[in-house]
């Protein structure tokens, strides 16, 4: 089937702009990349992957290689586009629980001067609600143009980044006129033929939806982590909790995985930005819960830190401990607020000797947290190991053969913080294996 072409400009080529960058040109549109950071513009134009994500290398190969894919830093090539998706970050603003707005606003006065004269603004990015009406109107100072503003928030799983822009659950649109529904209809018409749902809303509430939803997700882990701290003091078995009421239509199974908590560039300050543009509204009561929801998750981490002083007779000071994962999830190289790394620095605080292996984030681990040490071979770092800490679920760590690794640590002692392993097959093996609201039958 053929597809209407579109011209695109992304503003922004991190994780997000990038995955949708390649995908819009694997649609078969002409699409510029447009991003400060020169080094970043020299690989991605040599179709060179910034970042780990499956499938993403060989799909910005092609693009580059079918010659509708570039990346730029010079603003004035996003001139001819009709399209203009911005995608920089909104990471939460240093001493405060709010969004760094910074990027978004140099963003706008960085394409202003060039826009094409009926362009349409697309936001992407993650806001607070309210935030497409101020870059409405900081667009109508900067330009004269008829350039116009809409909203389609993205729901990018990291680790399935790729499968998530290609075929979504859903696509979400705020826009203000039928042109513009229209516009962006077009461009996402190789979706919609797959009876993928949109739905078309106004300005304000796509802005919710992505907030929202991931507000939604935290509290539903952190509720199925508050059962595994019940658990843990009556023997509970929080897995099998999680089976029962996930089996209930109205709950669902997913999101109910308890362990160290979520991490990542998304979930944590997504829900305190919320929490602070609530604030601003005068409606701080409403989203009360998901302080709570916030200190639950991290109160996580805190346990698995106190469990490893336990099992090391109340001090880590001089133990060899080794922690498997650095990522925030699997199947990513993202280390942003990674749950695993947070629990690996406190451990080093106290005078352990912690080993961090990870089968893709290591070298970004290292760049933001160089006094640790890391090692890429699995046997290396489990090697005199007093302590192995579980706390990201890759595969790798899964196929691990209990048998086999007793022989390379030199205490059995594992702390499974995602209660993904066989902890029945450990006990077994001879290890001592303890989850969070779960222990070995």
């Amino acid at each position: 089937m053929t597809y209407p072409k579109h011209e695109i400009a992304i503003i922004g080529c991190g994780y997000l702009g990038a995955v949708l960058a390649t995908v819009f040109a694997e649609q078969g549109n002409n699409v510029i990349g447009l991003d400060v950071d020169q080094g970043k513009v020299e690989k991605l134009n040599q179709g060179i992957a910034p970042f780990f994500e499956p499938e993403f290398d060989e799909l910005i190969a092609a693009g580059i290689s079918a010659g509708n894919l570039k990346f730029t830093t010079d603003p004035s090539a996003i001139s001819t586009s009709d399209l203009v998706f911005i995608c920089v970050g909104t990471p939460q603003l240093e001493g405060s629980s709010a969004a760094d707005m910074r990027q978004i606003w140099s963003a706008i006065e960085l394409i202003a001067p060039h826009l094409h004269s009926d362009a349409l603004v697309v936001g992407r990015s993650t806001v607070p609600v309210g935030t497409a009406k101020e870059i409405e109107t900081r667009l109508q100072k900067l330009t004269s143009t008829n350039s116009t503003i809409a909203w389609n928030p993205e729901f990018l799983r990291e680790g399935f980044a790729v499968r998530d822009t290609r075929t979504p659950d859903r696509i979400v649109i705020g826009v203000q006129n039928s042109d513009d529904e229209q516009k962006l209809k077009s461009v996402y018409a190789p979706q919609l033929s797959k009876d993928i749902p949109l739905l078309v809303v106004d300005l304000a509430t796509a802005e919710l939806v992505k907030v929202s939803a991931n507000a939604y997700l935290a509290t539903k882990i952190s509720f199925i982590n508050a059962m595994s701290e019940i658990a843990d003091k009556t023997g509970a078995d929080v897995v099998a909790l999680a089976d029962a009421i996930g089996l209930d239509p109205r709950i669902g199974r997913k999101f109910l995985g308890a362990g160290v908590g979520f991490g990542g560039g998304c979930l944590p300050k997504d829900i305190r930005a919320f929490i602070h543009r609530a604030g601003e509204l005068g409606l701080s009561s409403s989203l009360q819960f998901l302080k709570e929801v916030d200190e639950i998750n991290l109160r996580q981490r805190d346990r698995v830190f106190s469990i490893a002083k336990d099992l090391l007779n109340g001090s880590v000071k001089g133990k060899r401990i080794t922690v498997l994962g650095a990522a925030f999830k699997p199947d990513s190289d993202d280390v942003r607020d990674s749950p695993a790394l947070d629990i690996a620095v406190r451990l080093n605080s106290e005078g352990a000797n912690v080993v961090v292996h990870d089968p893709k984030a290591l070298e970004n681990a290292a760049k933001r947290f160089p006094v640790l040490t890391y090692e890429g071979d699995l046997e290396k770092a489990l090697l005199n190991a007093e302590l192995v800490l579980h706390l990201t679920e890759w595969m790798q760590y899964r196929e691990i053969d209990p048998v086999s690794a007793k022989k390379l640590v030199r205490t059995p002692q594992m702390i499974d913080g995602r209660n993904m392993l066989n902890l029945e097959a450990y006990q077994a093996a001879g290890w001592k294996i303890v989850g969070l609201g779960r222990q070995p039958k």
